[in-house]
């Protein structure tokens, strides 16, 4: 069963769905109904019920050194991958 459903956007955008609907053979009501088939069966990935905060505090923590240089790592990992290991 159908029903209507009333939007209200930007008329330029709107020009641009016309022409992008009429490009596709589409009409704008299958595109809408499309997208929002996408955005309501997208998996996050995320175990269920858990919100993305509460994941990432989940993870494990890292314990570095003190003494522990980011930038210097960084730099090492990139010249690394740039195949300039011997710079370091």
């Amino acid at each position: 069963m159908k029903k209507r459903l009333n939007i209200t956007i930007d008329a330029e955008l709107l020009d641009k769905i016309k022409r992008y609907a009429d490009k596709e053979e589409k009409s704008i009501s299958s595109l809408v109904e499309e997208h929002f088939e996408k955005l309501i069966s997208r998996k996050t990935g995320l175990p269920e019920g858990m919100s993305l905060v509460e994941y990432m505090q989940s993870l494990p923590k890292f314990d570095f050194p003190e003494n522990f240089d980011y930038k210097e790592e960084y730099y090492k990992a990139k010249a690394k991958k740039l195949g300039y290991e011997d710079l370091f």
